[in-house]
């Protein structure tokens, strides 16, 4: 009696809900099924590169010669033992397929993270990715939408880029930027950014005849570069302007960058903390393709995006569904909607007026886990015209 086998490799996707990671979790079923008084007939369905074609074994007409069916019975034991050996082979050699392990949040010390942010080695983003996950590699990128597109292009596992500067106030290209892309901010970083000024070795401070940097480090350090009496160059980065002075010897210039820049690009530290104001603080937002599970254990901070109609009072009403249920308001900033900056009212009394059209941004203190934030925002929703959350994630309450 012969036996009919069936050796199937498919692949079942399985739905999750992950249709932003660009892959599904994928399986490799085998299955083998028996059946009496049959012989074999091979067939051939495409696979995976580099697996054996699939086979698959229908029946054909009954034979009656026993010896036929032992030895092709050999024949098919044979094969499959191939077919087994073979596919555990090619299994081994393809890249371990995704977990959920693989997408949970990076542990403490970053050793597996790869961070994108805008600059050279050596810039304060590049500072600010080293602290939250000190053990990682860093991605440099040319401008912020590239740090963004890094990430989103599997590139880089998260983005560390500026927000907010304690002195020179919002970064806004990053907040067009945060609704333009679909990046979920996971956590922030507050930086002490300290100004150092940098020069070749050998160069002291009042040889210096012009200082390059970045507009916002130049503007911070206004009152010793007058005392100084240099010209002022702006540069897209700091790190880059320490690396044109080095590479090139300009001995008459300087440089407003980092400690590190002067490590990395074999600078003197001239001066420290020259900013007007001693504190100064960045806050860099950590931005991943995933969002984080809210917890309620530790302080937590959420932040949305909105749009409201024209109206009386509109504001108010938003702003009152956080104070209503004791909600902290940790930041508001309004821009306008690149798409529809201009919104024409008519009314019956003064006829149509233009308006400006405004994004607003909040981040406040709750977590997403605390029915006081869902009924919060289940409230700013019956008024809204759109709302959007860009993310729940822990305080940095190290400054």
């Amino acid at each position: 009696m012969a036996l009919k086998t069936v050796v199937v490799l498919g692949v079942t996707n399985s739905q999750y809900g992950w249709k932003d990671l660009g892959s599904k979790p994928s399986g490799f079923p085998l299955n083998r099924i028996n059946e009496s008084e049959k012989v074999f007939k091979w067939m051939r369905f495409g696979g995976f590169p580099g697996l054996s074609a699939c086979r698959a074994i229908r029946s054909v007409d009954n034979e009656n010669t026993s010896n036929r069916g032992t030895k092709l019975q050999q024949i098919v034991d044979q094969t499959e033992n191939d077919f087994s050996r073979g596919l555990q082979k090619d299994l081994n050699s393809l890249p371990r397929p995704l977990s959920v392990s693989d997408l949970s949040a990076i542990p403490d010390g970053g050793s597996k993270a790869r961070i994108s942010f805008k600059g050279l080695p050596g810039s304060y983003s590049e500072d600010a990715a080293l602290k939250a996950y000190p053990k990682c590699k860093t991605v440099p990128c040319n401008d912020f939408e590239d740090a963004f597109k890094a990430v989103e292009l599997w590139l880089a596992d998260k983005a560390v880029l500026p927000i907010e500067n304690s002195s020179g106030g919002s970064i806004h290209r990053n907040y067009d930027l945060l609704l333009r892309h679909r990046l979920q901010i996971v956590g922030e970083v507050k930086l002490d950014c300290n100004l150092c000024l940098l020069a070749l070795p050998g160069v002291r401070a009042e040889h210096l005849k012009r200082v390059l940097s970045h507009p916002q480090a130049l503007s911070l350090s206004d009152i010793l570069l007058s005392k100084l009496g240099v010209s002022r160059e702006s540069v897209d980065d700091t790190a880059g302007a320490a690396q044109y002075v080095s590479s090139n010897g300009l001995r008459e210039a300087g440089v407003v960058a980092s400690a590190r820049a002067a490590e990395i690009y074999g600078l003197n530290i001239l001066a420290e903390r020259i900013q007007d104001d001693f504190d100064n603080v960045t806050r860099y937002l950590v931005l991943a393709r995933d969002p984080i599970i809210p917890r309620t254990n530790k302080p937590f901070k959420t932040s949305i995006v909105f749009t409201l109609d024209e109206g009386p009072g509109v504001l108010f009403k938003a702003l009152a569904v956080f104070a209503l249920r004791d909600i902290d308001l940790k930041k508001i900033e309004s821009r306008p909607q690149r798409k529809r900056p201009l919104r024409v009212v008519d009314d019956s009394n003064t006829g149509s007026a233009k308006y400006f059209d405004y994004l607003f941004y909040i981040d406040f203190e709750a977590s997403m886990a605390e029915p006081r934030a869902q009924n919060a925002l289940g409230h700013l929703q019956e008024f809204a015209t759109f709302l959007r959350i860009l993310g729940c994630y822990p305080m940095d309450t190290t400054l």
